[in-house]
Parts: C-alpha cells; structure tokens; sequence
C-alpha cells in the first residue's frame, strides 16, 4: 500500500451529529475578512500587518465545524492564526440548532486534550490497525512478487503501483467523499482493502492480479484519506484539536516508518509472505469494525445532485486561496522526497555500510516527529499560522549541505533539518479547512491528499533520472536550489490570493 498523506492509509473520523448547511456565499472558499483572520491573510503571509480581524470567542460549546456557531467575537491581531474555539468565523450564518453541541477546545489544547474526545480514540486506534496492514503488505507483497518472479523490477513495481493509481482515485472518485454519509465511505474501503488482500493470499492469484489488486487499493486509498480528514474536522472542531489530531496521526506514521518495517521483516520470519499478507485483512477487518461501532452515522455533506468527476474537480479548484494552498501542500514533498529517494545511491556513492544508509533513511522522519511534537506541544496556534511560510520556503534549503558530498553525519544532520521544517503543516492544516466550504471539505481533502502522492512519485522518479546524469550529491543539492525556487513561488502566489480575498471582502 502507498505511502499516504499521513503517510498512510488514512483513518476515519466522524463527528457526533449531522452536518449542517455550508456556510453561505458564493459557494467559492470564504476569504480572510469572513474568516475572521483565520486564513493566510496579506498581513499573516507578510508578517507586517498591523490591523486586526474580528475572531470568535469561545465562550461556549459549539456543534461540529460546518455547523455555525455563535456570533460573539472579539478583535486581535492580524498576525494570529487560526485557534480553535468552537464558533464559527464570522460571516457565517447560525445554524446550531441543526445538530448536537460537539467537544470544544480548552483555552489551551494540547496532544492529551485530543484524546479526550471518544470518538477520536476510536479513530486513532483504528487508524493503527490500518497502519498496520499498510506496511506488513507492503513489505509482504514486495517479497511475493520476488519470490513468485525473482524480478526486481516487478518487485519494485509494487511500490510504484502504490503512488501512480491516487491521480485516478483522486481526480475520478473525489465526489463520493460529499454525496454519500462519511462513515459508510470509511467502513466500505476498509472492507474492500480487506477483499483485495485476501485475494491476494489465495495462492492460485497470479502475479498480474496481485500487481492489479495492489492498484485497487491504491485507488480508494485517496478517497478513504479524503473523507477521513474531512470527518475528523466534523469531530474536533476546525481549530486548534483538528490541527493537533491531524498531527497525531502523521507522527504515528512517520514512526511507523521507522518500526513498520522492522516488525514486518520479523513477522515474515515466523511466518510466509502469504501468511503476513493474511494478518493484514485482519487489520482492515478490525478497523471496519472500529469505524462502524464506535463512531456515529452522520449524513453526506453535500447534496446528492453535486458536481462529479473532472466538473466537481473544477469547481473546489476556481478558488484562488484553495488552488495556492493545495500547492503548499503540494510543493514540498515533490522535492523533500530526493534524498530517501537516492539514499542508496549516495551511501554507495560514499562506500558507507547499510547501517550508515539506515540513518540516512531514519533521519527525515525522525526530524519531522520531533518538529511536529514541539510545535504542537509549545507553540500556540497564532505562532503556529506565522511560522508557515518561513519553515516552508526554507524546507529544502539542508540539501545544500550535500554540495560537498559530505559524509554520513552531516548528511543526516541536513535530512534532519529539512524534516523538523515540516511543523508549518500544522498551520497550514488550519487554514486549509477554513478556507474549504463545507459541502466541497471532502473532495478538497481528497484532492489534497491524492496531489500529495501523486507529486512524491514524480520527485522519485524525477531523481532517479537526474541520477542517471550527475553524481547523487549534486542532484540532492540541485534539488535545494530549484526546490527553494519553487517553494518562493508557490509562497507569493498564496500571500497574492490573501490579498485578493481581503480586497473581495471589502468589496462585499
């Protein structure tokens, strides 16, 4: 199974009560001004502005976000980013009677406050069990296919299978994540990952439809992310919690980066591929049912009659500020990913030990756990909304440090670097689910997490060509200049819509 947004199979929320109408408009994400300051304004991406915007208090609880909330709010600083604190921004029409009142934020929330909301728990324990799966099959199945064919080229197919399907999920199916109720999405892929493995321990299945049920579950994994993104916003707010639960779950799977494949490699001691493949429907069973039984039945967001396909598509990509946030999201991995890419490559371009190459594949994650729990265990959600920008643009600024070929320990140090940069998603997790509408928050994250695989693929690919005609040190401190380029671009052009969207508010 691919890597994942997280990066991995991600893993259904859902919230307490029933969605509610989407805010009101035009249909097109809300700008700054109606936000409430929440978004990435021209002042917040400048760090200049010296005005203030109206934010909602949280003097009360409030229903799950989409629904509205109460007005009262109170003025601060520009500069402040998006805090959780249960009412909607204002602009947005009330409708709290439409649902049950959903957990709202301590004034200060931290990791522990996530788990205190049931429903989250749940979710996070099935988000493990599917966690799992993921990364047994992943390593089980890449060790079938060699020992059926004894080709390294269809046995890394496996892996390349696992990115390329999400641009077709993602693009295709992102609709069904609004038009149909989010835990019955959940539970059905969770069910359908299951069917495919199971498949594939059947030992009549040959090697073709191994590699097709691989692109299967490819496929639905950008929808399953989508609407499992979308759902934990339904279950801890829009604020503060989401962003933290967010980051739980990428820090989850980025340690089992670290272990998962460990534990997979001592699994397939005991027992064979097919056996290791086995357990992992296992794994997806016991997440379906975590997701059915511990988490409630909410309706679809959108309307059955919603735009499909390429249309729907179309439609969440007009807006300006949801189009240059997508890149943020989109732009760092296509070049973070070079290094571990070409990590083989270079400790054999050094002669270093495949112990040396295993700290060189350990020190990306291991830099993206530590920058993630100490942004999310020490800075406040407004430090969190200013520090998006700088860590972002200067996320791939380490792979310079590769320049002069360096050995082992200043390379992991620069992979290390570029991984704590990695913290800026948690504020741009917050301004990404107020700028979405409601009714389109589905198909959004769906896009969202489907771009992000998709752009990782072609950084791999990319480097392993670029490898082909210069030494792996200049390719990786290459990627730190163009990527550095890039990231300034993708940077201007998100501050350019604040911008707009402050100038259209005025006007309206």
């Amino acid at each position: 199974m691919p890597k994942h947004d997280d990066p991995t199979t991600a893993l259904p929320g859902t919230d307490p009560g029933p969605t509610a109408a989407a805010p009101g408009g035009t249909g097109i994400g809300p700008t700054a001004a109606e936000l409430g300051g929440t978004g990435p304004t021209a002042a917040e991406l400048g760090g200049t502005g010296t005005g203030t915007d109206p934010e909602p208090t949280a003097a009360a609880p409030a229903p799950p976000p989409g629904l509205a909330h109460a007005d009262p709010a109170q003025t601060r600083p520009a500069h402040a980013g998006p805090v959780h604190t249960g009412q909607a921004p204002a602009g947005r029409p009330s409708t709290a009677s439409a649902a049950p009142t959903a957990p709202t934020a301590p004034a200060a929330p931290g990791y522990r406050a996530v788990f205190r909301v049931r429903e989250f728990r749940v979710v996070f324990v099935a988000h493990l069990f599917s966690l799992l799966g993921v990364v047994v099959s992943e390593l089980a199945l890449t060790v079938l296919v060699y020992d059926l064919t004894r080709s390294p080229l269809l046995s890394s197919l496996t892996f390349a299978l696992g990115f390329l399907p999400y641009l077709v999920g993602g693009t295709l199916l992102a609709g069904l994540t609004d038009r149909l109720p989010p835990r019955r999405i959940l539970v059905v892929c969770d069910l359908l990952c299951a069917g495919c493995v199971a498949l594939m321990v059947v030992p009549a299945t040959p090697v073709a439809l191994l590699l097709a049920l691989r692109c299967a579950i490819a496929v639905v994994s950008p929808v399953f992310n989508g609407t499992r993104m979308a759902t934990l916003a339904d279950i801890l707010g829009e604020g503060d919690l989401f962003v933290l639960g967010r980051s739980l779950l990428r820090i989850v799977s980025q340690s089992a980066l670290l272990t998962g494949f460990a534990v997979g490699g001592v699994l397939l001691t005991v027992v064979p591929p097919r056996g290791a493949l086995a357990v992992t429907a296992g794994t997806f069973l016991v997440s379906a049912l975590l997701l059915r039984l511990g988490t409630a039945r909410r309706p679809a967001r959108g309307s059955g009659a919603a735009d499909g396909g390429l249309s729907g598509t179309w439609a969440v990509l007009r807006n300006r500020r949801v189009r240059a946030l997508m890149l943020m999201f989109w732009v760092p991995p296509l070049f973070a990913v070079v290094p571990e890419a070409l990590a083989a490559p270079y400790a054999d371009e050094i002669g270093v030990s495949t112990a040396a190459l295993g700290l060189l594949m350990c020190a990306l994650p291991v830099g993206t756990i530590t920058g993630e729990l100490l942004a999310g265990s020490f800075l406040s959600a407004a430090v969190r909304s200013r520090i998006v920008l700088p860590l972002a643009v200067t996320g791939v600024l380490p792979y310079l440090l590769y320049a002069p070929e360096p050995g082992v320990p200043l390379a992991a140090a620069a992979l290390f670097l570029a991984g704590a940069t990695g913290a800026y998603t948690l504020g741009l997790d917050a301004w990404f689910v107020a700028a979405v509408p409601e009714e389109q928050r589905g198909r959004a994250m769906t896009l969202m997490t489907a771009g992000m695989m998709t752009v990782q693929g072609i950084g791999m690919a990319g480097a392993g060509v670029a490898a082909e005609f210069a030494p792996v040190h200049a390719v990786v401190a290459g990627t730190g200049v163009l990527g550095t380029v890039c990231l300034l671009a993708a940077a201007a052009e998100l501050r350019a819509a604040g911008a707009a969207g402050d100038r259209k508010a005025r006007r309206g």
